[in-house]
């Protein structure tokens, strides 16, 4: 039985927050046109984790390879896109949504030069492919935050990218657009594109998500989701997460048994 492609691998990797230890000795798998949660505790390094595959932060130790056909000659992914969490978004910066929208074709606008009409009439169908009509020449100041949620995502659908990494995407929203941007979400898998998701709703994820990695700083279980999202392995997490120090040497593993001491 031949295994699926991979479109990242992980060997050993390990990766630092604020000079504390994030994650430890990470090695794995997501493969080709896979839809996975990434789902643990708070401070099990999942944000960290996602930050490390957008290439905007460097293991201590350890590797991140991409498939050759979304590698660049730099050994950067150049078909990857990121969301994060919206609290990074600046909303006090004077821009409107179309032009949010257009920078998501930045590969082909280059540096300095003018957003064309064939790009604008782009984001505005992706804007109205996520329920904004009419909303081009808004600001972002002005946006709910579910409205510039739907806005950031329309800047994923201009990227066009086979690697998408979200981190949170569903957070803080109303029913109605979490259940839009899934439906995003579920269509990019549909395409077989990569999708990897930090998640917090594990009804969610058991539903939608056939894939999922259980993180506590280190891997507790990665495979499929009915295998992963156990009663013992989420009772698991929570202890793992419990017992690490991030005042403890990079590799000092937390106590196998129950004690603390």
């Amino acid at each position: 039985m031949t295994s699926s492609p991979k479109a990242i691998e992980i060997r050993n990797l390990t990766l630092a927050y604020q000079g504390h230890p994030a994650v430890h000795h990470l090695s794995g798998a997501f493969e080709a046109g896979s839809l996975t949660a990434i789902v643990g505790p708070n401070g099990a390094g999942k944000s960290t984790l996602l930050s490390a595959l957008s290439g905007q932060k460097s293991g201590i130790e350890g590797s991140i390879d991409f498939a050759p056909a979304i590698q660049s000659v730099q050994g950067r992914a150049s078909k990857l896109a990121y969301l994060p969490q919206q609290s990074a978004i600046d909303r006090e910066f004077p821009v409107r949504v179309l032009d949010v929208v257009s920078l998501g074709a930045w590969r082909e606008l280059g540096s300095f030069r003018p957003v064309s009409a064939d790009i604008r009439a782009r984001a505005s169908e992706v804007l109205a492919a996520v329920g904004l009509i009419g909303f081009e020449r808004r600001y972002i100041g002005e946006l709910s935050v579910g409205q510039l949620q739907r806005v950031l995502f329309a800047r994923l659908l201009m990227q066009d990218a086979q690697i998408i990494l979200l981190d949170e995407p569903f957070n803080a929203l109303d029913t109605r657009t979490a259940e839009d941007l899934l439906g995003v979400v579920l269509n990019w898998h549909r395409q077989s594109r990569t999708v990897i998701a930090v998640l917090h709703d594990l009804e969610m994820v058991r539903q939608y998500f056939p894939q999922t990695l259980l993180l506590a700083r280190e891997v507790i279980a990665w495979g499929s989701s009915a295998e992963v999202l156990t009663t013992e392995n989420l009772a698991r997490a929570r202890q793992t997460a419990e017992y690490w120090d991030d005042r403890a040497p990079w590799c000092v593993r937390p106590p196998e048994s129950g004690s603390r001491g």
